[in-house]
């Protein structure tokens, strides 16, 4: 069967396929069958810029007349010659018929997005003309004039506005030819200003002239003239270039809409914004023939662009009316606050290079976007909170920083739609849909550096939804002294790190700085005589000698995938970024039991509830407690500000309520310190340093179990949680509470912060 169809595409690729069903106009996908294929595939019209259909009749009844005789250019710049409908049948486009002979297609389909421009060939005047506005006669006059103002000469004008005879300019350029004194190619201002005739003002006035009189279009003239109206002008050009006039008097934009441009776009490009969506932006303009807006307008919002028709004062009047809003001045004043922080939105598949930056288009929302997503990093933040206020209270923006939450912003209600639509924009998501959680991510490049932040959005109360991000700033391993290990479980777990195999786990809530310590190991015993895989999500630090690998699992590529390829690929130690599910789980026993050395992290709240919890899942226990090497439990805790700490002595209350949380048989039996007058612990005072808060920067709490004979045999033996715990402390664990009391005693911290992290 022969092809029936030639798709034309916006790139300019033309294929000639074979329809696998009828074409309708209201649909948004194709279905065709290729040449020497059977199976069928699909397109979405959205890719394309025409249908051109080689059989057939056209199903609109497409009258030829000079009337619907256009010129259509899609996007690749190839031009059409039509007859085409007036009256558009479809959201997605128009057919047409062609206009010229020995043409291989009968008709066609031309998508709304796929074309650049679409003319009457019909001229302005004549459009006037037909429309009964102005007479044939005033069109013949205009046009004269405008032929005239074409071909006026410099020294024409300069007769008229320096009141100078034309004869006196001619017997003048005529002597000073019979002299020969004119060099080549003098123009003739140059020649009247040498003989003191003109000034050079003059010339430059009748230049400038002369140029805007060459420039002028028969609707100016008609305009100046006094036979037509800005408003009739207008309507007709619509008429010409297919566009539909709108009177923005009874027009009032989203919120989300108008914050797409800015204030500085609209009065540079004197466009007003009417609607929008994912995909498209329509805007009003009075001057629809100039095509450098519809350029501006898809680089600067990434959107297919469809042009209105408004009259200049009407622009006017809505930019005032609608840029000027309660709030907006709150915005700029926020951006200034910040300060001018550069970045850009780009591919997280990029290159490091600096020729994968993307330069960000001008607009007030997105600018304050990427401020707020900059500062945060700035300051230390680890999340963002984005949650918008009931009815007409402020939108406000939250930064979690040393694991605290803060008011960072207060913004205007009126911005929180815009805000929101912007940061699912740029992580790729429906910005339509407003009922279910969404999650996605983005990538930033500042200064060099690559962020990464991972977004949720939560449907909230009042058809409201709130955005989080999680900050992921590519960063590097610190040193394992420097992680804050007591000297005792440093020891210790440099030993267990060095072994030539066996599982060592991390564990703890989200947040607690798990990977962290894993990428210090990894670090320490990264080597080139060892290969070390890896498997994350996200990758969040990189190491040279790693192989570091993402998983995906919404295709598929989970952790369990990546620890089977990592066993055929010779490895000797792995990493696990999780593990999530039992059966992650059983192949990194089996892994750490055949000659590996396995790290991962899990999601439980201390290191002996981590071996109940494994043999609970349905792990071997013989297999687990085989290659245990060691579990380490740790959270998270603020540290007192170096700069503005006080030392005090506890009162003896307060003494022995660490002394009970420690464990009183414990505490004695590890000789902590007594309460004698030179005990000292360190209180928070704020400064400027820390913010007022007492609390600079944040320490972990480490709770190390070693996998010791002892341990192993009870693990064997499926004893429960308090037994395992009370026999690794004597085997010489400190649980997380006992490690953050001695750092209490150090003066690293206080109690306060012991008791909201530690159970």
């Amino acid at each position: 069967m022969k092809n029936d169809v030639i798709l034309h595409f916006k790139d300019g690729q033309k294929l000639e396929v074979r329809l696998a069903r009828p074409f309708r106009s209201e649909e948004n996908e194709l279905k065709i069958i290729m040449a020497d294929a059977e199976a069928q595939s699909i397109f979405l019209v959205d890719e394309l810029s025409a249908i051109l259909f080689l059989d057939g009749s056209c199903p609109i009844n497409v009258v030829r007349s000079d009337h619907n005789l256009e010129e259509v250019v899609t996007f690749d710049n190839t031009t059409y010659m039509v007859h085409a409908e007036t009256e558009r049948s479809s959201f997605n486009g128009f057919y047409a018929v062609p206009a010229g002979e020995d043409i291989s297609w009968r008709y066609a389909f031309f998508i709304s997005h796929g074309i650049k421009m679409r003319s009457q060939k019909r001229q302005v005047g004549r459009i006037l003309s037909d429309a009964g506005i102005v007479s044939n006669e005033d069109i013949g006059e205009a046009l004269s004039l405008q032929q005239k103002l074409r071909t006026r000469r410099v020294g024409e004008i300069l007769a008229e506005t320096a009141n100078l005879k034309q004869e006196t300019i001619e017997r003048t350029i005529k002597d000073r030819c019979e002299e020969g004194k004119i060099p080549p190619h003098v123009r003739v201002g140059d020649i009247l200003v040498s003989a003191w005739l003109v000034t050079r003002e003059q010339v430059d006035v009748a230049l400038e002239i002369q140029k805007n009189g060459k420039g002028k279009k028969i609707g100016e003239i008609l305009i100046e003239s006094g036979l037509i109206t800005e408003e009739q002008l207008l309507h007709a050009l619509a008429a010409k270039f297919r566009l539909r006039t709108v009177d923005l008097q009874q027009v009032t934009p989203s919120p989300e809409t108008l914050s797409i441009l800015s204030k500085d776009v609209v009065n540079r490009l004197k466009v007003f914004p009417l609607e929008s969506s994912s995909r498209n932006f329509v805007v009003a303009t009075s001057t629809p023939t100039d095509p450098t807006i519809t350029d501006g307008l898809r680089f600067i919002t990434n959107r297919n662009i469809e042009i209105a028709v408004a009259t200049a004062a009407q622009i006017a009047e809505a930019i005032d009316k609608f840029y000027n809003i309660k709030g907006a001045s709150r915005v700029d004043a926020l951006i200034s606050e910040m300060g001018a922080l550069q970045a850009a939105v780009a591919d997280d598949e990029e290159s490091e290079g600096a020729g994968a930056v993307m330069v960000e288009p001008d607009s007030k929302m997105i600018a304050l976007v990427n401020q707020i997503l900059i500062d945060a990093y700035k300051k230390g933040a680890s999340d963002i909170h984005f949650e918008p206020g009931m009815g007409k209270e402020p939108f406000t923006i939250r930064y979690r920083v040393d694991g605290e939450c803060y008011i960072a912003h207060k913004i205007d209600f009126s911005h929180k739609a815009a805000i929101l639509s912007r940061l699912k924009i740029i992580s790729n998501l429906d910005i339509a849909e407003r009922r279910r959680p969404q999650s996605g991510k983005i990538m930033l490049r500042y200064e060099g550096r690559k962020i990464e932040y991972r977004l949720e959005i939560t449907p909230t109360v009042g058809s409201q939804e709130d955005a989080v991000l999680r900050i992921l700033a590519a960063s590097k391993p610190l040193p394992l002294d420097a992680m804050g290990f007591s000297s005792s479980n440093l020891t210790k777990f440099l030993e267990i790190i060095a072994k030539p195999y066996g599982i060592i786990l991390c564990v703890g809530p989200t947040g607690s700085g798990k990977t962290t310590t894993l990428h210090s190991a990894l670090g320490h015993i990264n080597t080139p005589v060892r290969k070390i895989w890896t498997a994350e999500d996200p990758v969040e630090i990189t190491q040279p000698g790693l192989r570091q690998v993402q998983v995906h699992p919404k295709i598929g590529f989970n952790f369990a995938d990546a620890l089977r390829s990592f066993l055929r690929a010779d490895p000797d130690v792995i990493m696990i970024g999780e593990m999530r599910d039992v059966e992650t789980a059983k192949i990194a026993i089996e892994a750490s039991l055949t000659g590996h050395l396995v790290l991962s992290t899990l999601h439980t709240n201390s290191a002996p509830e981590t071996a109940v919890r494994l043999i609970e899942m349905g792990m071997d226990p013989f297999n687990f407690a085989d290659a245990l090497l060691g579990i380490l439990a740790q959270r998270l805790a603020r540290k007192l500000c170096d700069n503005c700490k006080k030392p005090y002595h506890p009162e003896r209350e307060e003494y022995e309520d660490i002394v009970h949380g420690y464990g009183k048989e414990w505490f004695a039996a590890h000789k902590m310190p007594y309460h004698l007058p030179e005990l000292f612990f360190m209180k928070k005072e704020g400064c400027e340093k820390c913010g007022g808060t007492g609390y600079k920067g944040r320490l972990a709490f480490h709770e190390l179990l070693i996998g010791t004979k002892n341990v192993k045999d009870a693990v064997k033996k499926s004893i429960g949680v308090e037994q395992l715990r009370d026999l690794a402390i004597e085997e010489g664990m400190r649980t997380l509470r006992m490690d953050g009391i001695m750092k209490v005693f150090q003066g690293i911290t206080d109690y306060e912060q012991v008791n909201k992290v530690c159970l």
